[in-house]
């Protein structure tokens, strides 16, 4: 298991979110001593169809294991939302302490009255980052594959290919399906592999309603579905005004490239670095690692991108309480020429105290007016977007990693 850079204090209830295959179960399974967790496994169908029958039965499930002063382990609990109020009531009665790990949101957010009312901390959990992966990273790879982790321990391509195909066309479609989360399946699979082209552009709900043949309004209604299913988000666009700001359409990104590339059915073309393909993966692959990252190190953040009415562009905007606003281009080749960052300077200039930031692909640190060009790792450190996993010294410290 490689280590995670997440940080989960466990003496608070919590939720920990994250799409399918990022690792929760495996976390926690590893984190916590048999000794101090009880898990209740939704995935097992035998204890999934008992408790969505009978939810309450969990009361009786876990007394001991309260009494005992374990945590209580519920994995998936979107799949039976009413177990929240039994653990609300364990809370407020018995101050007991419950992990609660979900990929759907939505789900939770329709089928449950609470959220336990602030009672529990909310933790996302990610693909592996690059920081993660240490000695066993490799660019090419993850741009190519994504970081999932089960996939980063396969050995050909095959095999990834073989993951990420399975991944795509069993959970992404079906089980979003089985969940009742979609009822109409042809339109959202044509909606999918149209919305796994859109990786890292702008979303124009019209064109892609046109595409697939149905109305815009239900392409908006599919990108809130990926997005509460937790396999992509949205990058507003970036205005000192909120209200002109939501005017402009965001830009989507899906959580790994390997799974929008099983979407696109590109599992097994090559990437080229000379392409607009390769500039936009390496775009996705940056742009999500720092978003996992700013989660990981709870900090409170904006992120957006800037474009105007011709066309000039600012990649992200990473705004943090108390630091300095970061104006970043990202660029996916080896060289950068001063002209090409006329923009970036440009418009960061009109953004108050912001500093302006090229993260590229190549190896030397260079100086063009303002703007500072790094290799892309030394500017994430640099930059505070990333930071490496500290592992606990004994397995009873109160965090899990």
């Amino acid at each position: 298991m490689y280590p995670r850079a997440i940080n989960i204090l466990k003496t608070r209830s919590f939720f920990l979110f994250g799409a399918r295959a990022t690792g929760k179960s495996t976390l926690l399974q590893r984190s916590l001593k048999e000794e101090e967790a009880y898990f209740v496994d939704l995935l097992n169908p035998r204890v999934f169809e008992h408790l969505q029958a009978y939810p309450a039965d969990l009361t009786a499930m876990m007394e001991p294991h309260i009494k005992a002063g374990k945590l209580i382990v519920i994995d998936e609990v979107q799949r039976v939302p009413a177990l929240l109020d039994v653990a609300h009531m364990s809370i407020q009665r018995q101050n007991a302490v419950f992990a609660l790990t979900g990929s759907s949101a939505r789900k939770l957010k329709r089928g449950a009255a609470n959220l336990l009312a602030g009672r529990a901390s909310v933790y996302r959990l990610f693909p592996l980052l690059f920081s993660e992966l240490g000695n066993d990273f490799s660019l090419n790879s993850a741009m190519r594959w994504g970081t999932l982790p089960e996939l980063c321990l396969l050995k050909t391509d095959e095999e990834r290919s073989d993951f990420l195909q399975a991944y795509a066309d069993t959970y992404v479609q079906e089980e979003i399906i089985a969940e009742q989360i979609v009822r109409n399946l042809p339109p959202f699979r044509r909606f999918l592999q149209a919305a796994a082209q859109m990786n890292a552009k702008v979303i124009n709900a019209a064109s892609i309603a046109a595409d697939i043949s149905t109305d815009p309004s239900n392409v908006r209604n599919y990108f809130e579905i990926i997005e509460d299913t937790l396999l992509g988000f949205k990058l507003d666009a970036f205005h000192a005004s909120i209200r002109k700001s939501q005017r402009i359409s965001p830009k989507f990104y899906w959580f790994d490239n390997g799974v929008a590339r099983a979407l696109h059915k590109q599992l097994n073309i090559n990437i080229n670095p000379s392409t607009s393909y390769y500039g936009d993966l390496f775009e996705a692959f940056i742009i999500t690692q720092i978003r996992a990252a700013l989660e990981y190190r709870r900090e409170q953040y904006q992120m957006s991108y800037l474009r105007t009415k011709d066309g000039a562009e600012i990649d992200l905007i990473v705004e943090r309480a108390g630091s300095i606003t970061l104006c970043i281009e990202i660029k996916s080749a080896t060289n950068v020429r001063a002209e090409q960052l006329t923009n970036l300077s440009k418009l960061s200039a009109d953004i108050s105290g912001s500093r302006p930031v090229c993260l590229y692909n190549g190896k030397e640190r260079l100086k063009f007016g303002s703007v500072d060009v790094l290799p892309w790792e030394e500017g994430l450190w640099e930059c505070e977007l990333a930071k490496k996993p500290t592992l606990p010294e004994r397995m009873d410290d109160k965090r899990l990693y």
